[in-house]
């Protein structure tokens, strides 16, 4: 449509103007001023009615819109916890191999972060794992359990 207003506009002002503007006199064209006007009305009028002619194409109609299904299946968030244990007889990084191996073991365990140099056992585990749990399995590898924090 824009590409059709813009043909017409040209035609109409390439040939139309200069020709009312008697630019053509010495190949013998005139144009009398009452049909130069009568065509420029004309032209104003096909420009605005093929500018009009673009609210009958629907873009968007809104009766084909749908709706959106909302989801009800919110995901739960599963909070972390860190957890520091002391932990006493670790001597070397194999004893820090066994308590992370024990301790990554346990269901709920993200992470276990062990140090046989400070004696410690940095735990990421979800809320539902108990102390006593952690503690149990690092007992069962053969260390002890001075405190869990």
């Amino acid at each position: 449509n824009i590409k059709e207003n813009l043909f017409w506009a040209f035609f109409y002002n390439a040939i139309c103007i200069p020709l009312a503007a008697g630019c053509f006199v010495a190949l013998g064209l005139t144009l009398n001023p009452m049909i130069g006007a009568a065509a420029m009305s004309l032209s104003s009028f096909c420009v605005v009615t093929n500018a009009l002619r673009l609210n009958l194409c629907k873009i968007h109609d809104p009766r084909r819109d749908r709706r959106i299904k909302t989801s009800n299946n919110k995901k739960e968030e599963i909070t972390e916890m860190t957890k520091t244990m002391d932990i006493e007889g670790m001597m070397c990084p194999h004893c820090e191999a066994r308590v992370k191996k024990a301790l990554e073991a346990v269901e709920g365990v993200k992470e276990a972060v062990v140090s046989h140099e400070k004696n410690s056992a940095v735990v990421t585990v979800e809320p539902s794992v108990t102390d006593e749990v952690l503690a149990k399995a690092v007992t069962d590898a053969g260390y002890d359990v001075k405190g869990v924090n």
